[in-house]
């Protein structure tokens, strides 16, 4: 079916919904739901229905409302005209969605950072008089669903800052599946934080609750994700829905032609990763220690090359670009940066980075990047008051220069903004995002270094990145890109670089940058740089942790349902890191 088709059908069944309110089927449905933050208009007509035993996906652009309908329908806010019915009811505050069986898991992660694990999980779980559990009965259910979600154990005792992001992704998800009434189940951008294998097995945990009759509802801007798990698919651009998509329809043609209301081709990139002009060495580091456990990592990056880094969740990746980011300590090693004078300089800490042209962006914007109390204009240009400022000791801050700054970079990376000097929270999960990634590129570095920086922004944004991610390296720039999604590597990374057990355990390059062959190498297979150049000293240096000739000798389907089996079977090898 062509996107121009879906756009007819949905203009028809908008005008049938005009003529006859009765005429909505399903057993949840939206009606011509609005709902304005000021002049904004969120959500300016949305029409969709759905039944139990569906898994029903909501998508579109950033800013497009899918967050807010998603809050709507669980009683967070408000409407302003329309209707939302589930079975009859319309949820207008949390607690009776809660009542009604609605499971909400919202955008953001959302746990208290000083409190247990099983804290967090049964927060609001007991009423005001008496408890529905004991203590020892909640640490097993904690022990036994976070080990279920997870793949490994889990300590219910931990303290939640103790945690990685995925991990605190999941006792949020794991709250909803905690609940025994669970009738409606809606899950917001909840896969971001999560990897291949952890995205897998939540799947298992949705087509689950599908079949026990449940409706599940999933926000997401992974379009193969939605295409692999969902029944359905409503989509939204500009607060309104804009095609309904059946399962045999969904395909990536049909769902970016109605995200961005132009025809595309459905066929991926053949664009080719930039290669380096130069052999010059920009940053490195040397015996490296991420993990205390780990063997060590020496590495060289190169002026105008982007390399990718990437591994299962909890295997060091995120560790090790933090520490080239100057944001966290190694446990050994060295990590230096080529100065003004071409003289390679020490440093260990995010003040020296930033000094040496160092530049870094964080996925997990709510904790290490956006400034909730500060506007979205402040966000963006916060740390360019000290690089504008005039009058010598005075610092006067140029305004006008840093009103220049702003718009540009709001117009590059196409963010929706509102009024400036609204706060950073008013606008949604993605352009929270791209104001991060604009923060970075106004201050001009000559080292980007970016950890999962297309987390919960939409697949038009993502292109649009990689284009000036591209255009930054060709003016002699590098950048060091950590990425969970797969594709996002190719025709933009030359080398990518797979962590296991804390430590680089191979590397792939140019035509062997696929999702087939990296996730080879994140279960433990291998297919990219033989094992002489790994435990030789070149431009990247590595002792594998695991026995490669052994592994070798396995047949290796690349198949992606077959890797993940592999994972299962040996999911005991695969360690989950908390710090």
């Amino acid at each position: 079916m062509s996107a121009e088709k879906n756009n007819l059908n949905s203009a028809s069944q908008k005008e049938a919904l005009s003529k006859n309110s009765n005429t909505v089927q399903g057993d949840i449905y939206v009606q011509d739901v609005h709902k304005y933050f000021g002049v904004t208009k969120a959500l300016n007509g949305v029409n969709f229905s759905a039944n139990f035993g569906e898994i029903h996906a909501i998508v579109g652009g950033n800013g497009c409302g899918k967050s807010t309908l998603a809050k709507v329908m669980s009683g967070v806010l408000p409407i302003d005209k329309g209707k939302v019915s589930v079975l009859g009811h319309t949820p207008t505050s949390p607690v009776m969605a809660r009542n009604m069986g609605i499971a909400t898991v919202f955008q953001e992660v959302m746990i208290a950072e000083e409190a247990s694990v099983v804290d967090n999980l049964f927060v609001g779980s007991d009423d005001f008089w008496y408890k529905n559990l004991t203590q020892r009965e909640k640490v097993i259910k904690a022990q036994e669903i976070m080990e279920d979600l997870v793949g490994e154990y889990v300590d219910p005792y931990t303290q939640a800052f103790n945690l990685s992001l995925p991990i605190k992704a999941w006792i949020t998800i794991a709250r909803a599946f905690l609940r025994e009434n669970t009738k409606v189940l809606i899950l917001d951008e909840s896969s971001a934080a999560l990897d291949f294998d952890s995205t897998e097995r939540l799947f298992k945990k949705m087509r689950e609750l599908r079949d026990n009759g449940v409706a599940v509802f999933i926000v997401t801007h992974r379009i193969a994700e939605l295409v692999r798990i969902s029944d359905k698919a409503t989509v939204m651009r500009d607060g309104k829905d804009v095609g309904i998509l059946e399962k045999k329809d969904l395909n990536e043609k049909n769902l970016i032609g109605l995200m961005t209301g132009r025809s595309e081709t459905g066929e991926k990139s053949k664009s080719t990763a930039l290669q380096t002009k130069t052999d010059k060495i920009v940053m490195r580091a040397e015996n490296l220690v991420v993990w205390p456990e780990s063997k060590p990592v020496n590495f060289e990056v190169k002026r105008g090359e982007i390399i990718g880094v990437t591994g299962l969740d909890g295997n060091g990746q995120d560790d090790f670009v933090k520490i080239l980011a100057g944001v966290q300590e190694a446990h050994g090693g060295t990590t230096e940066i080529l100065d003004i004078n071409d003289n390679f300089t020490k440093y260990n800490s995010l003040e020296s980075a930033k000094q040496n042209g160092i530049s870094f962006v964080s996925g997990d914007r709510k904790k290490e990047g956006i400034l909730p109390n500060l506007s979205i204009y402040e966000n963006l240009v916060v740390p360019l008051y000290k690089k504008t400022s005039r009058a010598g000791f005075l610092g006067f801050i140029d305004w006008l220069e840093l009103n220049g700054i702003f718009d540009w970079e709001v117009d590059r990376l196409s963010i929706k903004t509102g009024p400036r000097d609204n706060l950073i929270g008013s606008l949604s999960g993605g352009n929270q995002q791209k104001v991060m990634i604009a923060r970075s590129f106004a201050q001009h570095p000559k080292v980007l270094i970016l950890n999962d920086p297309a987390r919960g922004i939409d697949v038009s944004t993502k292109r649009d990145l990689y284009v000036h991610l591209r255009n930054y390296v060709e003016e002699g720039n590098t950048v060091v890109f950590l990425s969970s999604e797969l594709e996002e590597f190719i025709g933009l990374c030359p080398k990518v670089m797979v962590f296991r057990n804390g430590t680089v355990f191979d590397i792939f390059e140019n035509e062997k940058i696929n999702a087939d062959t990296l996730l080879e190498g994140m279960f433990g297979q291998t297919a990219g740089i033989s094992e002489t150049v790994l435990t030789s000293k070149s431009n990247y240096v590595s002792t594998p942790t695991e026995n490669k000739s052994v592994i070798q000798k396995k047949e290796i389907n690349k198949k992606i349902v077959k890797v993940v089996d592999f994972e299962k079977e040996n999911k005991n090898k695969i360690k989950i890191k908390t710090f």
